[in-house]
């Protein structure tokens, strides 16, 4: 994977603990691991940051920060998938969990307008929210699962491909060497 290509968009932990406002996350760093990138902790940053886009909850950047703690994933990419979801993202997304969660539960889907405002998401979620949890919990869990299998596959590929170049590498220097 390209490691050095990540480690340049991602900030240091000593960065992050000079910065005053960031100082409640100073249990992160006694965990190495949740800094490093290799493919463990980033296929696990996957799984956790891509189940956690999925929840249509408020805070999702600091569940995942707190999942990845626990479960040893790289933290500044468990909280980065999370903006997958974003403003934009977040209504195709959601409805689409819905109407996932509507076919997993056989339930009818309801009839509804969308309107921007606390009153109706107040009195709409009431109606909807069974199915829309669990539409989202479940595709969090499949994209997680596919991000973390995905990982672990690309990773383990860039890895076989770069030590059948080092040893073609090592091969010509011998064949040249031989010639001399």
């Amino acid at each position: 994977m390209p490691k050095k290509f990540l480690k340049k968009f991602f900030p240091s932990p000593e960065q992050v603990q000079g910065n005053p406002s960031l100082r409640f996350l100073a249990p992160l760093f006694v965990k190495p691991n949740l800094w490093h990138i290799n493919r463990r902790s980033v296929a696990r940053a996957f799984l956790v940051g891509l189940f956690c886009a999925m929840l249509p909850l408020p805070f999702q950047m600091g569940i995942a920060a707190f999942i990845a703690f626990y479960a040893n994933a790289n933290v500044p990419i468990s909280i980065g998938l999370v903006w997958i979801t974003n403003p934009f993202t977040m209504p195709p997304i959601f409805y689409a969990t819905y109407r996932f969660g509507v076919w997993l539960l056989n339930s009818p889907p309801r009839e509804f307008s969308i309107e921007l405002s606390v009153d109706w998401v107040l009195s709409e979620l009431g109606a909807i929210w069974e199915p829309l949890l669990t539409g989202s919990v479940v595709a969090g869990l499949i994209c997680g699962m596919i991000g973390f299998i995905a990982i672990q596959i690309a990773w383990r590929r860039h890895v076989i491909r770069n030590w059948k170049k080092r040893r073609l590498t090592r091969l010509k220097r011998a064949a040249e060497q031989e010639e001399v």
